[in-house]
């Protein structure tokens, strides 16, 4: 069976770092909010061009924690609209909720899964605040079209680009400085992916910045004096120092990703299925190769009787949860689609030339 994530194998690699990093953090005696943390907020600022970088405790917490951080210097108040991709993960919409703002759902393109900019304007009333363009699978957004809308209207821009480290339009345009505010999640099957839980926010904004390294530390900047309402979300000081061992080769994994990916476009040729939209630049990752088909199950099936492990993001679309019972009967007719058609391809640098040309194979077959 060729699994469609191999973990262990994608960090083998790095083993032999981990265990000196592991020894050396135990040896340090320090083991929150220490060197390491440190040392990766800096560097990872520096990779994604920022001024700024917080960790914190996952991608979840560092959209929450914008938001927040938002209410807190008066940018936004409870209760204003933010627009979001309909189809996006379920995450992207529960830090909205979370911080007591109102998420306004807007269809994304079918070509590209990614918001719609021409969607975005007739959804935008009196109440929004903001956008939240999501890099979906790890391709960037059209954020030169969803910036000029947001100047156009005064709204802030905050990038989830939880799945989209290191896509780039050009060397000084990356993932994480495309808007005002950026949030990333490390898990571990993420392009940079720790150990464990972990997540980062990148910003240009100094006093953002401020806010949110008393927000994420309970709303202290001196122990044991509390400013403000804060809560305990901490980038791990173990998983900074794996993370400061794979940024370093997070580029080189992004490369052989679209590799891959290359492989799979020019290789796959059959009419039942639709390929990812993609015009072979860096502003693309495929932290996900996603693929559709009419018949979803059916060719899941098919792969899985063929020894190839497929996974689906994401089966069901959030208007359609039952955490989201108000919505349910919303009609996002592309949104669903997407849900009903897409099926997740084996793809990380893990993958040898053999198991490729196998799903290749397979796949032009069904």
């Amino acid at each position: 069976m060729i699994p469609f994530l191999n973990l262990k194998k994608l960090n083998q690699p790095f083993e032999a770092a981990f265990q000196e990093k592991m020894k050396q953090f135990l040896d340090s005696g320090w083991y929150i909010l220490g060197n390491e943390v440190k040392q990766f907020e800096t560097d990872f600022a520096t990779y994604c061009g920022t001024k700024h970088c917080i960790g914190v405790g996952n991608g979840l917490d560092a959209l929450v924690l914008i938001f927040k951080a938002y209410i807190q210097l008066g940018k936004l108040q409870k209760g204003d609209e933010v627009i979001v991709p309909a189809n996006t993960y379920i995450a992207s919409i529960l830090a909205v909720l979370q911080a007591d703002l109102v998420p306004v759902l807007v269809e994304p393109r079918l070509e590209t899964y990614n918001i719609n900019p021409e969607e975005i304007e007739a959804k935008i009333t009196s109440k929004a605040k903001a956008i939240l363009p999501v890099h979906l699978y790890g391709q960037l957004c059209e954020m030169k079209a969803i910036n000029a809308i947001a100047q156009k209207h005064n709204l802030l821009v905050i990038e989830d680009a939880a799945q989209a480290h290191g896509s780039q339009f050009s060397e000084n345009e990356r993932a994480g400085n495309l808007s005002n505010a950026a949030a990333f999640s490390f898990y571990p099957g993420k392009n940079l992916g720790a150990l464990g839980d972990g997540g980062a926010i990148t910003t240009n904004d100094d006093e953002l910045a401020e806010v949110l390294f008393s927000l994420r530390n309970y709303g202290s900047k001196v122990k044991y004096e509390n400013e403000i309402i804060g809560v305990n979300s901490r980038l791990d000081e173990l998983q900074a120092a794996f993370l400061n061992i794979k940024l370093g080769h997070l580029d080189a994994e992004n490369e052989s990703r679209r590799t891959i990916a290359k492989r799979y476009l020019s290789g796959i040729k059959n009419d039942k299925i639709v390929l990812p939209n993609w015009d072979f630049s860096q502003n693309h990752v495929f932290h996900l190769f996603v693929i559709r088909t009419a018949n979803r199950t059916a060719l899941q099936n098919y792969l899985k009787e063929n020894g190839i492990e497929t996974m689906i993001h994401y089966p069901i679309p959030p208007h359609k949860q039952k955490a989201m019972a108000s919505w349910n009967q919303l009609s996002f007719p592309i949104t669903e689609k997407i849900h009903d058609e897409v099926l997740s391809i084996p793809l990380y640098s893990g993958l040898d030339v053999a198991e490729i040309q196998q799903i290749i194979t397979v796949l032009n077959q069904y």
